[in-house]
């Protein structure tokens, strides 16, 4: 069961630490480039702002964004301020995500993300929690992956295998870390078992690393479709 209280202090905890160790950049270190191809670290530092309130909105039954054009155009808006009024922004953010999600409300009501993807309101924490754990790692200020809590890594994991389950582009994979397993692609019985540590695990499915330092038994590392 989600624990949505649980994922929530689990946020404060997650966003202490970005906004901690962001406050260490300086205006030139914000402006260069982070780990996400195209995005400077202001990027990354403008669209934890403008996906907090966006998640204020999905909460609040409202559209997440405006449109596709209008999110892009907000971040490419924020990325070029000075680290200060970054800083202030992500902390004023998170705290605006945090009043709405204490007002009391149904947390096993349907909510519409981007793109029409629906879900649970009781997830929205937890996603919070992935979008600000794994832009700290986006950030390439230290933070890597093996640095990610282990129940995140494990909860993502498995978040993520679920996205791509069912997905006609991947061939039914059985993906392992030693300890835990889990299954994701289209139908089917495992083709390939990919394994390795966990690390490299959600960053492959995350999209943050190529899958080089995995193992893939039975057939070729899939190529994953992004994210």
């Amino acid at each position: 069961m989600i624990d949505h209280v649980r994922d929530l202090a689990s946020v404060r905890d997650a966003t202490d630490r970005l906004l901690t160790a962001a406050a260490k950049l300086n205006n030139d270190s914000t402006a260069e480039p982070s780990r996400l191809p195209g995005w400077t670290r202001g990027h990354v530092l403008a669209h934890l702002a403008r996906n907090a309130d966006a998640l204020v909105n999905v909460l609040a039954g409202r559209p997440m964004y405006v449109s596709a054009d209008a999110r892009d155009a907000d971040i490419e808006r924020d990325a070029p301020r000075p680290l200060a009024e970054q800083l202030v922004d992500v902390r004023e953010s998170a705290e605006r995500f945090e009043t709405r999600a204490a007002v009391p409300a149904d947390w096993t009501r349907t909510i519409t993300m981007r793109n029409g993807v629906t879900d649970s309101a009781s997830r929205v924490p937890f996603r919070r929690w992935a979008e600000v754990e794994l832009h700290h790692v986006d950030l390439g200020i230290g933070y890597g992956l093996e640095d990610l809590p282990e129940e995140f890594v494990r909860r993502e994991t498995a978040f993520l295998a679920a996205r791509f389950s069912g997905n006609a582009d991947v061939p039914p994979t059985r993906v392992t870390d030693g300890t835990h397993a889990w299954s994701t692609g289209r139908d089917g019985e495992p083709e390939v078992t990919v394994f390795g540590p966990a690390p490299d695990v959600v960053g492959w499915l995350a999209g943050r690393r190529d899958g080089s330092a995995l193992t893939a038994e039975g057939g070729l590392l899939p190529a994953l479709p992004p994210l």
